[in-house]
């Protein structure tokens, strides 16, 4: 029997006994929506594992940045200090030097200058961690876009980037700073932080650091600042090359006055300064700038002392100037600026020039109080009161009778042509009972705080003191009454030299026990040969004789105001 087969063509159901299986259909694939939507957690749990290995890779790699940054020592700019030069009383006459900058200790500056820079440079100072995140994200932003460099950094950073690191704006120069910003604060604690800023951040004007801004500005130290004027500094720091000009461009002067506002408010705010404080404050006056041309006249005197000090200290003028040194010299700068005063008129004509000369010195310890030497150092560096050899004439006939002198004065009695300070040192030697002291111009050298020069007076017997007094008698020299003034100028003696119509020198001198005062003008023209001068007869208008004696009369006028010193050697 034949049985039929039927095949299964897909069509006929199940057999019997056999589950049923679901059979893929072949179709369209779901939505990418769906898709996304089935896979989003794998997805999302994904990119967080990859931010937490980012976050964890970066943080390894400033842990080990961190690890190996190590704080740069200052730039030799930054660590150069100028010298700056005192008269007697401590008043400034100028510096030496690449740069105009003196270190002082923080404590040496007042805590209120100190908070007015915290105040306009950096408030949360004294508790951030040595950076300001948000400023360093801007600061990379326009860099990354070219935008114009940003601020906002904090203190700390402005003294890694000014002292520590090169001022190139770049993503790797910013992240430096930042590394080294933050060892610093966790290094050093915060006064020293902010006392290397304040010694190192620029003022305009050319002064680097508070105490040199604080001479350029105001004409003191750092320690004698006032709250206005510390907060006038500190306003200063945002734009030192604008807000320098304060004091002679009235615009820029009101600017800095806003700005001298909010920093005393943010003072009070602080709780820095008091409401009463605030209230008294007024702005205050700056030193004109540019200096006018009496700093030109100062070089004379900075000039013999940084020679003298450099010969006291055993070093080239180059080290001192770049040493950080205070040199009070002997200068008394109310005489001085009133011998510049009185010599303005000395003019000569276009032929002929009139030089003036004028000395003063402490009898019996040889401190010179006064050395006018020229105008102005720019146009002329040859000093007349030390360097101009001039006929002596009659101004030294008053020793001729003298037998017996020592040396050096000796040596001075001889020559015809004496310079102004060694004829001044002469009626010194008379004023002082016959006793010659070497002339010298600097009384102290401190560096840091610690004195490492003094100056001892050289002084011995070169005349008996019967011919000192002598030959004071037969100059009319002196001595001059305590009551000089420009009425009496007849108490100072006269000589000349080349007398008549070929006078070519006029000398005047007086003294007392303070001070011995030599003024001399003299007269030159152009020689034959280029760049040479030949000595001329003195105009006689104004006349000579008179002209001197009223300016050795109106320069022993400021000089007797002085109260009396002590000698610098005791």
């Amino acid at each position: 029997m034949v049985t039929d087969v039927q095949e299964n063509d897909g069509t006929a159901g199940p057999r019997p006994g056999e589950g049923t299986r679901a059979v893929p259909r072949r179709g369209r694939p779901a939505p990418l929506r769906t898709r996304f939507r089935r896979t989003r957690g794998r997805r999302l749990r994904r990119l967080f594992h990859a931010l937490l290995t980012l976050i964890a890779t970066l943080c390894a790699a400033g842990v080990v940045a961190y690890h190996f940054t190590t704080i740069p020592k200052p730039h030799p700019e930054t660590v150069t200090q100028s010298t700056v030069f005192l008269d007697a009383d401590g008043a400034y006459l100028g510096r030496r030097g690449p740069v105009d900058r003196q270190d002082v200790p923080l404590s040496a500056v007042p805590a209120h200058v100190q908070e007015a820079v915290i105040a306009a440079e950096n408030r949360s100072f004294r508790t951030d961690s040595g950076i300001s995140p948000r400023a360093i994200a801007r600061a990379a932003l326009a860099t990354l876009t070219g935008g114009d460099p940003q601020g906002g950094s904090t203190i700390t950073q402005q003294y890694v980037k000014n002292a520590l690191l090169t001022p190139e704006h770049s993503l790797s120069r910013k992240a430096r700073e930042a590394l080294i910003s933050i060892k610093l604060d966790r290094t050093r604690t915060k006064d020293e932080i902010l006392g290397g800023y304040l010694n190192t951040v620029y003022f305009g004007r050319g002064a680097a650091g508070v105490q040199s801004a604080a001479r350029n500005y105001f004409g003191v130290d750092a320690k004698s600042l006032t709250v206005s004027q510390g907060a006038a500094l500190a306003s200063i720091i945002n734009i030192p090359s604008y807000y320098e000009k304060a004091g002679s461009d009235p615009k820029v002067t009101a600017k800095l006055e806003h700005r001298w506002e909010w920093v005393l408010d943010a003072m009070v705010a602080s709780g820095s300064i008091t409401d009463e404080q605030r209230a008294t404050a007024r702005f205050p006056a700056f030193r004109f700038y540019p200096p006018g041309e009496t700093e030109g006249q100062r070089q004379y005197l900075i000039d013999i002392a940084a020679k003298e000090a450099a010969d006291r200290l055993g070093i080239a003028e180059d080290q001192l100037a770049s040493g950080g040194y205070s040199v009070t010299t002997t200068f008394d700068l109310t005489a001085q600026n009133r011998a510049t005063q009185l010599a303005e008129g000395s003019s000569g004509g276009e032929q002929v020039r009139v030089h003036t000369a004028v000395v003063g010195i402490v009898p019996g310890d040889g401190a010179v109080r006064v050395l006018y030497g020229g105008s102005d150092y720019a146009r002329q560096p040859f000093n007349d009161a030390v360097n101009g050899a001039v006929e002596a004439g009659s101004a030294l006939e008053p020793f001729n009778e003298v037998r017996r002198a020592g040396e050096p004065l000796r040596g001075l009695l001889r020559t015809a042509a004496p310079t102004p300070l060694n004829l001044a040192s002469a009626y010194a030697t008379v004023a002082a009972h016959g006793r010659y002291a070497t002339p010298y111009t600097v009384a102290r050298i401190t560096r840091e705080g610690r004195t490492v020069y003094r100056a001892r007076p050289d002084v011995r017997r070169v005349l008996d003191a019967k011919e000192a007094m002598a030959a004071g008698a037969r100059s009319g020299a002196g001595p001059v009454p305590v009551t000089a003034g420009p009425a009496e100028a007849k108490a100072f003696g006269l000589g000349g030299a080349g007398g008549g119509t070929t006078r070519r020198t006029v000398w005047s001198s007086g003294y007392d026990g303070r001070l011995a005062l030599t003024v001399a003008l003299f007269a030159d023209r152009a020689g034959s040969r280029k760049g040479t001068t030949v000595p001329a007869r003195l105009p006689d208008e104004p006349s000579p004789t008179k002209s001197a004696q009223r300016m050795a009369a109106g320069v022993w006028e400021a000089a007797r105001d002085v109260p009396p010193r002590r000698s610098f050697g005791d």
